[in-house]
């Protein structure tokens, strides 16, 4: 993933990310209970680096505070995603035909319900809790992963080499588990990245209606939310926080994209070297170099003839 530019970039924004977040347990710049009203709305200085909100506080500690509770949010949704997918992953690609087509036709049923809709739904016994909103995000977000890799589980469910091991006695887990979640990984690592990145902006929507993260606690769209009412006169309070949800949505889908290229065997060639000896590694190394050669007196051949 370091090797390329997108995996480099990705990895640098949620390392910085995860330290922010670590650090912020311990320690920010100001308390987050600090206000004071004669510094409210003021900008970026450097007592307080991203300015003020309209109590005085500082922008800069509760986006530090709040970059813990995002990255919690995004951790555990994709933790509740995977169990969610996975679990209806397998029921749908089960042997039996009427538990199957059941699991289809209740995912296509429950997939059709806006995750809004669903954290309205817990909101209204319960109120505005973080656990409503991952509940709610997980599930949606988990049926979804369910429904795009369902494909590649079938495929791999009929393959030959399934059918071998269920011959030789494997139990209907290790299947699952050993032979067609690897061949899924491509689409699972992309939809659980994507997971991630979109609980970002489901908690700074879910929070602006007031069903997300409770008043008083911090997060990214918790800062959005207190300040966009006053976005054309100070835009700063907005700008910041908004900024930081957009560069952390980036690095999560490039990090997502970055890590299934890194694992897949066909876009990665060192994978396909693992395990061979090492003279197989010095023929593959000279044939590949033989091929280059011979492709590059080709084009030169292609680019005389086409001046002549």
């Amino acid at each position: 993933m370091w090797a390329h530019g997108t995996g480099r970039f990705s990895l640098i924004v949620l390392g910085i990310w995860v330290v922010v977040a670590i650090v912020a347990i311990f320690w920010t710049p100001l308390p987050l209970n600090y206000s004071n009203g004669f510094e409210a709305w003021q900008g970026p200085s450097l007592r307080h680096w991203m300015g003020t909100d309209g109590t005085g506080a500082d922008a800069f500690s509760w986006l530090m505070s709040g970059s813990t509770v995002n990255l919690i949010i995004a951790v555990t949704t994709v933790l509740f995603t995977a169990v969610v997918g996975l679990l209806m992953g397998s029921i749908m690609v089960s042997r039996s035909t009427m538990l199957s087509h059941g699991a289809v036709v209740a995912t296509d049923a429950l997939i059709s319900v806006p995750t809004v809709l669903i954290a309205l739904m817990l909101a209204a016994p319960f109120g505005a809790t973080v656990k409503g909103m991952i509940f709610a995000c997980g599930l949606g977000y988990g049926l979804n992963l369910a429904r795009v890799a369902r494909p590649s589980m079938m495929l791999a469910a009929r393959s030959p080499y399934v059918e071998s091991a269920r011959a030789n006695g494997a139990s209907a887990v290790r299947v699952f588990f050993a032979h067609i979640i690897p061949n899924a990984k491509p689409v699972i690592i992309v939809q659980l990245s994507l997971s991630a990145a979109t609980s970002l902006l489901a908690e700074a929507g879910l929070t602006y209606l007031g069903i997300g993260v409770p008043s008083g606690e911090p997060s990214i769209g918790r800062s959005i939310s207190t300040s966009v009412g006053l976005i054309s006169i100070h835009p700063t309070t907005v700008i910041w926080p908004g900024l930081v949800a957009t560069v952390l949505v980036v690095a999560m889908n490039l990090f997502g994209d970055s890590l299934r290229d890194a694992l897949d065997p066909l876009r990665n060639p060192a994978l396909r070297r693992i395990g061979q000896p090492q003279h197989d590694q010095a023929n593959t190394a000279q044939h590949a170099s033989v091929d280059d050669i011979a492709t590059t007196t080709d084009m030169k051949e292609v680019q005389h003839a086409a001046h002549q």
